[in-house]
């Protein structure tokens, strides 16, 4: 199973997406990506703000989390997204990092309306207006294994 964890912000109403071009269609998903070895996900989140849209991001509680499961030729994916803002920077993609065509800031009030990767529109929505958020423990010593 993959893990993408990723970082949703919000600001003034709106949350910052990166859209990508999907076959004919325009996909848009959060800014995260793919754990390297030894990674836990905030430095993850990190990382790739940092190399793809060129800001440093403080990632805050888990929002949500939910598995994509396997299909054909895919692997099952399960999606962690957290809460986050940008500290420093402006998003700006760095188009040598990604693939993405675009960063947009996309009103909260019409997620469940685009094709977002993972869908979790609806339940960011209800998220924002219910203020429930998950729990994530960080990196946990374990100092019996070597």
């Amino acid at each position: 199973m993959r893990c993408r964890p990723a970082i949703v912000i919000m600001e003034n109403d709106h949350v910052l997406l990166m859209r990508y071009q999907f076959g004919s269609g325009m996909v848009y998903n959060f800014p995260g990506g793919n754990p390297d070895p030894g990674e836990i996900f905030p430095e993850t989140i990190r990382r790739e703000c940092r190399e793809e849209l060129a800001v440093e991001v403080e990632v805050g509680s888990m929002l949500l989390m939910g598995e994509i499961p396997s299909q054909e030729e895919r692997k099952s994916a399960l999606h962690i997204l957290f809460e986050g803002k940008i500290i420093s920077g402006i998003p700006f993609l760095q188009a040598q990092e990604t693939t993405a065509q675009e960063v947009c800031w996309v009103p909260i009030a019409q997620l469940s309306s685009l094709h977002l990767y993972p869908n979790v529109g609806e339940a960011l929505q209800d998220l924002v207006f219910l203020h429930k958020k998950g729990i994530y423990l960080g990196a946990i010593q374990q100092p019996w294994v070597n």
